[in-house]
C-alpha cells in the first residue's frame, strides 16, 4: 500500500516536473502555459523560440502560472491528508480495500484540481436581494453577502430607510425570518437572488419610506447582455441592477476650450480588475525622474588594419587623396554669417515691400471700381427716372402723371411765348399769341380726353381690387411662421357676388348663357326685398323682354351697364355684403363723421380729413386736395414728382439711421418744396447744382437728428463725402458755416407755424441716437 502510495506521488511529481520544464524558457522565467481547452487553435504544433525576450504580459502569465501551480499543489496535499488518515484508522481486508480504491481515483482527482480555476470562497460571495417596503410595495435592491445574518442585514437597510433596525421586520414567503440565520441558510445561492418583505412594527412613527421616489428611478431591475466568447459564439448574460444608495460622487472631467462643453467622468459598478502583484515598484518617483550622464566607454573589442607587406598585397584603387584646405579663423566665420544674414534680410524686405505695393494696388483697383460702380449707379438712377417720366408722358394714369402733362404744357407755352414776345411785335405778335392759344385748348383737350378714358380704366382696375378683397379670406401669422387663411360666410358669399358681378359683365355670350346669367342675378337680389332690388329686377325683365323679341345685343349695352351699376351699388351695401363695410371710406354710422367733416374753402363742400392735404402754410390748408389740383391746372401747372422722390429718399435714409426719427414723416410734399425752392433756391450748397433728380437732404451735423433746422441740399456725389466729416467747424469755412446757419433761421422761422413740430424747435442738440455709420443708402 505505501509502495502504491509512494508511486502514485512519484507519477505527480514527475508530471509536475515535466510540465515545469516544457513551459521554461531562457533567463529563468517561467510564462504561463494555457489549458487544453483555452488554447487558440493552430497554435498545438508551434515551438517556442528561445531567442524571443520576455515581455511584460510573458512575466505576467508566469506570475500567475505560478500562482495557479501552487493552489494546485496545496489542493493536491488536502486531498492526500483525508486519505491518509482514512488509512490508517481502518483495519483489516476492508480497509485494504478501501485504501486501494482511494488511491485508485486519486490520479483522476488530481486531474480535476488541475484543471479546475482558483478556489472560491463561498462565504464571501455575494446575492441579490430584492426587498419590498409592506404596505407601499417600493422594491429595494441590494447586493448583499450570503455569509452575512439576517440582522446585519437589517441594520443596512435601517441606516439607508433612518428607521431604528428594532422596528423592522423580514419575512421570506409568508414567514417572518430569525435574526440569527443567514442568506445561505435561507437557501440562496451564490450570485443568485431572492425577494423578501420588509414591514415596520410602528408605522405611525416609523414610515417605511423609499429611498428614491419611484418617478425618478426609470432602471429596470434586469437586464440581458449578450457577450462574445468566441469568434463566432456568443451568449446571454442575465444581470441585476444594483440601485445606487446615494448620488454618484463627481470624478472630475474637462472643458472643450473653444465650445466651452463640460464633460464629466462616469462612474460605474463593475470594480476594475486587480492586476497582481509582480513585486517590482512601479509607481515611484526614481521612475519619473531623468537623469542625464556622460561617461567615456572604451571599445572592449580590438580592431586590427591590414596592411601591405611581404607576401601581403593590399590595392589602393579605391583610395582617397585628402589635401587640408584654407584655415578660417571665427571672425572669418562670423563676418560671413553676417553678410549671409544681411542678405536674407534683404530679399525679406524686398519681398515684404512687394507684397505692399501688390495690396495697394488692389485697394487702388478695388476703390476705382467702386466709384465707377457707383458713378454707374447714379447714372443708371437717372436715366431710370427720365424713363419712367417718358412712360408717364406717354401712358398718364394717375393725378400726379397729368400734373406732369400739364407742367410740360405750361413749359412750352412759355418758352414759345418768350420767343414770339423776342422777334414779333404788332399784329404778327397777335396773330402768333392767339395761334399758340388755339394749340394750348388742342393739346389741353387731348390731355383731357386722356384723362377720361385713364378714369374709366382706373373705375374698372378700382372695381375689381374692392371685389378681390372682399373675397379674399381672412389671413393672419401663426407663432411658427405660417401664413392661415380662414374663410367666413361672410367671406363666401362675398366670393359669389363677385363671380355673379363678373359673368353679368361678359360681352362674348351666347342669348342661352346670358339668359341663365340673369335668372340666377334675379334670384340673387330678390332675397332683400328694397327700392334697389326692385329696380335691378325691373331692368332684368326689360332685358330679358328685348331679348326674347330678337333685339341686337349693341342696343341692349346701355341697359346691361344700367343693371351692372345698381348690382356694384348692391354688393356695396353692407346690408346684403357684410364683407363691404370694413372697405367703404364714408362709414355707414352718420355718429361717426360728426368729428371728422370738414368745410372746403374753394368748393363749399363738407368732406372728410383725408381729403384734405396737412401744409405747414395755414392760409391752404382749408382747401380740399380736388380744389388745389384743379387750381393747379388752371394756374401755375407745377410737378411736384421731383419733391416726392427727395421726401421718398429722405424718409429712407433716415429709417436706416435712426428709426425713431419723427420729423421726415411730418412734412409734406409742399413743405419740401418750399425747403427746395424758397430756403436753398433748388441748388446744392457746395456746388451749386441744379439737378433736382440729382440733389438729396442730408444731416448737417451728422450726430444729430435730420430737421429743417439741421439739413443741407447735396448733389448724391457730394453727400459721401459730407457725411464722413467729424467736426464741420474744421472742415468748411466760417463763412460757409453763417451762409448754412441763416438759411436754418429762416426754415425754423417759417415751420415754427406748425403746432406739431414746435417741440422740435429747441436749439440744442436732439437726444437721438449715436450713429456711428450715418451713410444713407442712396449716398452709398
Amino acid at each position: 500500500m505505501s509502495e502504491q502510495r509512494e508511486n502514485t506521488e512519484q507519477e505527480l511529481k514527475e508530471e509536475e516536473d515535466e510540465n515545469t520544464l516544457t513551459n521554461a524558457q531562457p533567463g529563468g522565467s517561467t510564462p504561463e502555459q494555457p489549458p487544453e481547452g483555452d488554447r487558440e487553435p493552430g497554435h498545438e504544433g508551434e515551438e517556442v523560440n528561445a531567442d524571443r525576450q520576455p515581455t511584460d504580459a510573458d512575466v505576467l502569465e508566469a506570475a500567475e502560472d505560478a500562482e495557479h501551480q501552487a493552489d494546485l499543489h496545496e489542493d493536491t496535499e488536502q486531498l492526500r491528508e483525508p486519505q491518509k488518515a482514512e488509512t490508517v484508522g481502518l483495519s483489516g481486508e476492508t480497509g485494504v480495500q478501501e485504501e486501494a480504491e482511494t488511491q485508485a481515483d486519486l490520479p483522476d482527482d488530481a486531474e480535476q484540481l488541475r484543471e479546475r480555476p482558483r478556489k472560491e470562497n463561498v462565504g464571501n460571495s455575494t446575492a441579490t436581494v430584492k426587498v419590498v417596503l409592506v404596505p407601499g410595495g417600493h422594491v429595494m435592491t441590494v447586493a448583499f453577502a450570503i455569509g452575512l445574518s439576517i440582522e446585519e442585514l437589517k441594520r443596512h437597510l435601517a441606516s439607508e430607510l433612518r428607521v431604528p433596525a428594532e422596528v423592522l421586520h423580514i419575512s421570506l414567503d409568508g414567514r417572518e425570518v430569525e435574526e440569527q440565520q443567514s442568506l445561505m441558510e435561507l437557501g440562496v445561492r451564490p450570485h443568485g437572488s431572492t425577494r423578501m418583505e420588509m414591514s415596520s412594527a410602528d408605522p405611525n412613527t416609523h414610515p417605511l419610506r423609499p429611498v428614491r421616489p419611484p418617478e425618478h428611478d426609470n432602471m429596470q431591475d434586469v437586464i440581458t447582455v449578450r457577450v462574445q466568447t468566441g469568434q463566432s459564439a456568443f451568449e446571454e448574460v442575465v444581470v441585476e441592477i444594483e440601485r445606487p444608495r446615494q448620488q454618484k460622487a463627481f470624478l472630475g472631467g474637462y472643458k472643450h476650450r473653444m465650445t466651452g462643453a463640460e464633460y464629466h467622468h462616469a462612474a460605474v459598478q463593475t470594480l476594475p480588475k486587480r492586476r497582481p502583484d509582480r513585486g517590482v515598484l512601479v509607481f515611484s518617483r526614481d521612475t519619473q525622474t531623468a537623469e542625464m550622464k556622460s561617461q567615456v566607454q572604451q571599445c572592449a573589442v580590438d580592431v586590427s588594419t591590414q596592411m601591405s607587406g611581404i607576401g601581403c598585397y593590399v590595392s589602393c584603387m579605391s583610395d582617397k587623396l585628402v589635401a587640408p584646405g584654407n584655415y578660417i579663423t571665427a571672425d572669418e566665420y562670423h563676418d560671413r554669417r553676417l553678410k549671409a544674414v544681411i542678405r536674407l534680410q534683404s530679399f525679406a524686405r524686398r519681398w515684404l515691400a512687394q507684397q505692399e505695393v501688390r495690396r495697394l494696388k488692389s485697394e487702388r483697383k478695388r476703390r476705382l471700381a467702386w466709384l465707377e460702380l457707383q458713378e454707374r449707379r447714379r447714372t443708371d438712377e437717372k436715366e431710370e427716372q427720365l424713363r419712367d417720366r417718358r412712360h408717364r408722358w406717354m401712358n398718364p394714369q394717375r393725378r400726379e402723371d397729368f400734373n406732369l402733362l400739364f407742367h410740360a404744357l405750361e413749359k412750352w407755352r412759355c418758352e414759345e411765348e418768350q420767343q414770339i414776345n423776342a422777334t414779333l411785335r404788332g399784329a404778327e405778335r397777335k396773330a402768333a399769341l392767339y395761334s399758340l392759344l388755339e394749340q394750348e385748348i388742342q393739346l389741353i383737350g387731348a390731355i383731357g380726353r386722356h384723362r377720361i378714358a385713364a378714369q374709366n380704366s382706373n373705375y374698372d382696375k378700382t372695381v375689381k381690387s374692392f371685389l378681390d378683397k372682399s373675397a379674399a379670406p381672412h389671413q393672419w401669422r401663426a407663432a411658427d411662421g405660417r401664413l392661415i387663411e380662414m374663410d367666413t360666410q361672410h367671406t363666401i358669399r362675398a366670393r359669389e357676388l363677385k363671380e355673379l358681378y363678373n359673368n353679368t359683365n361678359l360681352s362674348a355670350v351666347n342669348q342661352e348663357e346670358r339668359l341663365h346669367v340673369l335668372m340666377t342675378l334675379k334670384h340673387t337680389v330678390k332675397e332683400h326685398e328694397c327700392q334697389l332690388t326692385r329696380d335691378i329686377v325691373d331692368l332684368i325683365d326689360r332685358e330679358v323682354d328685348l331679348m326674347t323679341r330678337g333685339v341686337k345685343a349693341a342696343s341692349l349695352e346701355g341697359l346691361r351697364k344700367r343693371i351692372s351699376t345698381l348690382f356694384l351699388q348692391y354688393i356695396k351695401k353692407p346690408a346684403f355684403n357684410p364683407e363691404a363695410a370694413r372697405l367703404l371710406k364714408v362709414p355707414q354710422n352718420p355718429s361717426k363723421l360728426k368729428d371728422n367733416m370738414f368745410l372746403c374753402g374753394g368748393c363749399n363742400r363738407y368732406l372728410q380729413s383725408v381729403n384734405f392735404r396737412p401744409t405747414a402754410n395755414a392760409r391752404r390748408s382749408g382747401r380740399c386736395q380736388d380744389c388745389i389740383g384743379l387750381e393747379n391746372i388752371a394756374g401755375p401747372r407745377s410737378d411736384v414728382s421731383c419733391y416726392k422722390n427727395i421726401l421718398r429718399r429722405l424718409r429712407g435714409d433716415e429709417k436706416q439711421i435712426n428709426p425713431e426719427s419723427k420729423i421726415p414723416y411730418l412734412l409734406q410734399v409742399e413743405d419740401v418744396r418750399y425747403l427746395v425752392e424758397v430756403i436753398w433756391a433748388s441748388r446744392s450748397a457746395l456746388h451749386g447744382s441744379s439737378d433736382l433728380f440729382s440733389l438729396v437732404f442730408v444731416r448737417w451735423e451728422r450726430h444729430r437728428d435730420w430737421s429743417p433746422w439741421n439739413c443741407i441740399l447735396l448733389s448724391k456725389e457730394e453727400t459721401s463725402a459730407h457725411l464722413e466729416v467729424e467736426d464741420i467747424h474744421k472742415a468748411y469755412e466760417g463763412t460757409f458755416i453763417r451762409r448754412i446757419q441763416h438759411k436754418h433761421t429762416l426754415a425754423r422761422r417759417h415751420f415754427s407755424q406748425i403746432s406739431v413740430m414746435a417741440e422740435y424747435l429747441d436749439p440744442q442738440p436732439a437726444t437721438g441716437k449715436h450713429i456711428t455709420d450715418s451713410t444713407p443708402a442712396s449716398a452709398r
